[in-house]
Parts: structure tokens; C-alpha cells; sequence
């Protein structure tokens, strides 16, 4: 727990953490629906929906939830007021994970077990950040109001997912379905940014990075395709050289980087807060931007990720056998595309930078960036407020998100779509999303627990 955090029951928290390791237990992962490999098994999906009524009867006994998509739950808590069911709180989550295997792992990958780590309790598993650490801090933080004999003024909508990691279509389904019945959120808070530390220049103290855009996501899949042979006698240029060629140029050639709007507001608000003298320049992003991007471009692959739109190849596929040309080759490149650009654009810089006609290019799944949201307003000062009542003095600036979540979508229905998921992650922890030993500290999760409840009580 945090110096600065309010009272908490022992009892409650305690109940609390029981409730994420038993949900973290429950292997909802989330597969492709085509291509090689094995598909989703949905019998998780059904024992963890089964789970949740059990761990929070009064949930459930107090509000109203109906299936969404295939595997997705809208929860409803009405409002005093009946003019807000339209304009409900939208708080989202996403119950499905990425694989993992027991491999590699310190503690074993969904045993949802609590060790010490660095010296706190830490709950370690798949789901733990992404994103069953949010979910259940939401039903928890619901929980204990429903307890407490709390009415919120306006409609609250809990949208859990079940196919984020993959496709989203809960997600699109849940939109569909509250375009339909007129609503149009006056906030939505999915996952997103986090509280973090030392990861802006000249800045040692905490602050919280909140989305309010998301860049774009597309696939593009790079393919060759050549006369094979016996490998005895290789041309000089193969199938696979020319594949490789395609890839090295791409990589030599990154995307333009530029502060945007939301990217100079982010460096003006935490810059007022850096060491001198950096807060100078800082402070002074319009004078100093093309100083500012060449410096941020040193810092490393999560902040330049910032400035540019990124690509990154996720997959190769060529050949059959050992001893034979292969006469296809392939790479999967997954992009993200800076808000100020477009999907067009993306693919016609990797064309250009590839420079090869014989490389053919297919876009798969095209994503455009997401509006922004803005940065005042009562919805973003709720979310500030109760950020600070937690956290009091935090910093709390814009961001520009780098990954895609289901919340891109409500952006049909809400102009004022937020990413932020309300724990202080290391940059430790934040490498481990998708990754081997994804974990959360329990004092940050508890924190989570009471923003959402603070910024609850303020709808």
C-alpha cells in the first residue's frame, strides 16, 4: 500500500486477492481463429463466467448482466438519476490472456500464487496485469459500494471481453448493442497506461500516463514467391535472400518521427516537474521539438515507440525440407500507426522503403488510429481526481497509447474514450505483459481497487 492510500479493510483486501489468484487460475486463452494451430477451448471461459457469480453474489444479485458476443459480459448498475442510463460510467476489462507455458517461468504460469518479490507480496501469473487485474478490481471496487449502500448518480456499465487479445468482437458486439439503445457513454476507462517512474528524462517522481488515443493496428504480410530447385545448385537470389533483403531495408528505413499534439502536452506536463535544465527546454516544446525528438530517440524502444509509427516483423514462413529451394517465403509485419497518420500511409512508406516489386504486400486487418480524447472536461477531471485521492500530488498527464485494446471501439459511441489502468507498474512489471512472469504487486492492486472506487463515487 502506498504511504499516501486511504484506510483499507484488512479483511476485504485479503478476500480480494484470493478472488484474482482464483481467477488467474483459469486458463482463458485466447487462439487464432485460423491458420495453423490450435483454436480457443471455451470451457475456461464458461468455469471463469461461473466463477464470477460465485465470488460476488451481491454483484450479481444487485445488477443486471446479459452475454455479449461470444464470450462477453455487460454488466448494468443503475443510477439515481434516470436521465443518466444515457450516459452511463463505462468501465471495461478483458477476461481472455495470451498463451503461456509453465517454461521459463519463476512460478509456474497459472497456479496464481503469492510470493515475495523484491521484498512485497506480488500475485504471479498470466492475466495478473493483463487483464484480470483490472477486471476484478473493478467487480471489487463495485463490490464494496453495493456494500457500503452506494448509488451511483449516473448508469455504470461494467463491458468485460472475452476475445481481446484476438479479435475483439465482444467488444464490437457490446457497442453494437448500446448504439442501439441510444447510449452513448460520458466516460469509458479501459486498460491502458499505468503509474510509472523513471521513464521520462529528468523526471525521478511518479506520475500516471492516461490514453486518450490509441494508434492503429495493422498487419501487412511480406511474400515471395520464386522458382524452387535442389538446393545443390542456389541461385543467386532466392526466394528467402530476397525476403531478408525486404526485411533489412524495412529496418534501415524507420518511420519519420514527430511530436504530436498529445505528445507535446505529455512533455510540457511532465517536463514542468523535471530537473533543471530540462525543465527549460521541456517546458518550451514548440522552440525545442526537433532538439526534443532526436534526444527521445536515444532513450530507448518504449518511449521512441512514442514518436514514430512502428513495425515489427513477428513471423517468418519459407520452405519444406532441408535439402530444397523453397519457392514461398513470407513474413508477418505488425504495425502501429501514429495518430497523425493513416493506414495508407504506413503501407506505402514499407513499400517504399522495401523498394522491391517482386515483394508482394498484402494488408490484413486494417486499424486507423483513434480519435482524441481530450485532456479537461468533467470526465477527465473525475478520472484525475480520483487518481489523486489515492495518490495525492500524483502527476497525471496524456499519452498517446501504443497498443490496441477493445476500447477503440467505443469510440463510435464516446468522445471521451480513456486507457488507463490505475496500478504502479515497474518497468519490470511492464515488460512482463505477454511475456514470462507476468505479475502484479499486491499493494498495487489494491491501490487499483480504491481509484476505481474513488472515481466511481464521483459518477
Amino acid at each position: 500500500m502506498s504511504d499516501s492510500a486511504p484506510m483499507r479493510d484488512a479483511d476485504a483486501d485479503a478476500r480480494a486477492i484470493e478472488r484474482l489468484r482464483a481467477l488467474v487460475r483459469i486458463p482463458t486463452i485466447s487462439r487464432p481463429t485460423s491458420g495453423p494451430g490450435p483454436r480457443t477451448d471455451v470451457e475456461p471461459f464458461a468455469r471463469f463466467t461461473a466463477a464470477l457469480d460465485e465470488l460476488y453474489p451481491r454483484v450479481h444479485e444487485r445488477l443486471e448482466v446479459e452475454r455479449v458476443g461470444a464470450r462477453g459480459l455487460l454488466y448494468r448498475w443503475p443510477g439515481s438519476d434516470p436521465s443518466g442510463a444515457s450516459r452511463p460510467t463505462v468501465l471495461m476489462a478483458h477476461s481472455d490472456v495470451v498463451p503461456a507455458t509453465d517454461e521459463g517461468w519463476q512460478h509456474p504460469s497459472f497456479a496464481g500464487e503469492v510470493v515475495e518479490h523484491d521484498g512485497e507480496p506480488v500475485v504471479w501469473g498470466r492475466g495478473a496485469i493483463d487483464d484480470k487485474g483490472a477486471l476484478v478490481a473493478q467487480l471489487e471496487a463495485v463490490d464494496r459500494l453495493l456494500a457500503a449502500g452506494f448509488t451511483p448518480r449516473h448508469d455504470v456499465l461494467l463491458s468485460f471481453g472475452g476475445d481481446e487479445e484476438v479479435a475483439g468482437d465482444d467488444a464490437r458486439a457490446a457497442v453494437a448493442l448500446l448504439r442501439e439503445r441510444g447510449i452513448r457513454p460520458a466516460l469509458v476507462l479501459d486498460e491502458g497506461g499505468a503509474i510509472v517512474q523513471d521513464s521520462f528524462p529528468g523526471l525521478d517522481e511518479p506520475f500516471a500516463l492516461v490514453g486518450v488515443t490509441e494508434k492503429g493496428i495493422t498487419t501487412l504480410r511480406l511474400r515471395v514467391e520464386q522458382q524452387g530447385g535442389h538446393a545443390s545448385s542456389p541461385p543467386p537470389f532466392a526466394a528467402t535472400e530476397r525476403l531478408a533483403r525486404a526485411i533489412l531495408r524495412l529496418n534501415a528505413a524507420p518511420a519519420r518521427a514527430r511530436l504530436d499534439p498529445v505528445m507535446r502536452r505529455m512533455i510540457r506536463t511532465l517536463g514542468a516537474r523535471a530537473r533543471q535544465p530540462l525543465r527549460f527546454v521541456f517546458t518550451r516544446v514548440d522552440l525545442f521539438a526537433p532538439l526534443i525528438v532526436r534526444a527521445l530517440l536515444r532513450r530507448g524502444a518504449e518511449i521512441t515507440a512514442l514518436l514514430r509509427t512502428t513495425r515489427a516483423v513477428t513471423e517468418l514462413r519459407a520452405g519444406h525440407a532441408a535439402n530444397a529451394l523453397p519457392e514461398h517465403a513470407e513474413a508477418t509485419v505488425n504495425i502501429r500507426i501514429a495518430p497523425w497518420s493513416s493506414v495508407a500511409e504506413a503501407v506505402d512508406e514499407v513499400r517504399r522503403g522495401i523498394d522491391d516489386e517482386l515483394v508482394a504486400i498484402d494488408v490484413l486487418q486494417p486499424s486507423e488510429p483513434s480519435p482524441v480524447s481530450p485532456a479537461d472536461g468533467v470526465a477527465w477531471n473525475d478520472l484525475v481526481a480520483a487518481l489523486q485521492e489515492t495518490h495525492p500530488g500524483l502527476l497525471v498527464s496524456p499519452y498517446v497509447m501504443m497498443q490496441a485494446s477493445d476500447s477503440r471501439f467505443f469510440t463510435a459511441i464516446s468522445e471521451h474514450v480513456y486507457r488507463f489502468t490505475p496500478f504502479r507498474l515497474s518497468a519490470a512489471e511492464r515488460a512482463c505483459l505477454h511475456a514470462r512472469d507476468e505479475r502484479i504487486r499486491v499493494s498495487a492492486f489494491l491501490d487499483g481497487v480504491a481509484t476505481y472506487e474513488a472515481l466511481l463515487r464521483r459518477r
